[in-house]
């Protein structure tokens, strides 16, 4: 049997002489045990969500809430693969198709709530901010990082009565530093360019590692001393299956 070298995701099989001993073939089961290993660590290394957390918490939500967890896992599943403009329109289009929009007031009886991922697929519903944060959370399922990624307030000219703009909040990708950055929101049914909605105008920006003013690169202290709800939100989505 050949000696095998382990990198953390690809065997390596080198020549050995002849003469192989009975300690070497009782090595064999171990050395496929560990091959396999190799191969399960680099797939949960590659998705950022536990499957069975999330179906767990689902159930205790709800048949809507296993139901839409099930559709998302799909999703997930389907969008493995894809470069980041594909795994952005999947999960933008998955929740622009799943949620309806609806306004706190009428789902919740308050003036302002943010829902989980789950609890928004509960609901089948939410407002803006609960379209933002889960389409967040479902891109970090996807392993796309932290920092590509920021939900920000903006302020929206809808043409609603009066003028006045509205306060509004879209998820934004940013590939790189400086880039220009592609807007995700509840409004509208496409990912687009930011240059291509003149109809918003960002007040802050945040993720899970930061708070910035309009869509700089200042920081301007942490989410969880400016957004209380936002630390909640973090630890929801934790506890239903999104790393």
């Amino acid at each position: 049997m050949p000696d095998a070298v382990f990198s953390p995701f690809v065997i390596h099989v080198t020549p050995r002489p002849r003469g192989v001993t009975a300690f070497a073939r009782a090595w064999r089961p171990w050395l496929q045990r560990l091959a396999l290993a190799a191969l399960c660590l680099a797939a949960c290394q590659a998705r950022a969500w536990n499957a069975e957390r999330m179906l767990d918490a689902a159930r205790q939500a709800g048949p809507q809430a296993l139901d839409g967890a099930r559709a998302l896992q799909a999703t997930l599943q389907a969008a493995h693969d894809l470069n980041d403009a594909g795994k952005l329109a999947a999960v933008n289009d998955f929740f622009n198709r799943r949620v309806a929009a609806r306004e706190d007031r009428e789902l919740w009886g308050r003036v302002d709530h943010w829902s989980s991922p789950l609890e928004t697929l509960a609901k089948g519903a939410g407002d803006c901010e609960d379209f933002a944060i889960a389409k967040y959370f479902g891109l970090l399922a996807l392993g796309m990082p932290a920092h590509k990624l920021r939900l920000v307030y903006v302020r929206a000219d809808t043409g609603g009565p009066g003028g006045r703009p509205q306060a509004h909040m879209v998820l934004a990708y940013h590939a790189a530093p400086g880039a220009e950055p592609l807007i995700l929101d509840s409004l509208v049914g496409d990912v687009r360019a930011a240059s291509q909605r003149p109809d918003l105008a960002p007040v802050f920006s945040f993720n899970s590692e930061g708070l910035w003013h309009g869509v700089g690169s200042t920081g301007a202290g942490t989410p969880g001393a400016r957004l209380s709800r936002w630390r909640a939100i973090l630890a929801k989505a934790h506890a239903e299956g999104f790393e």
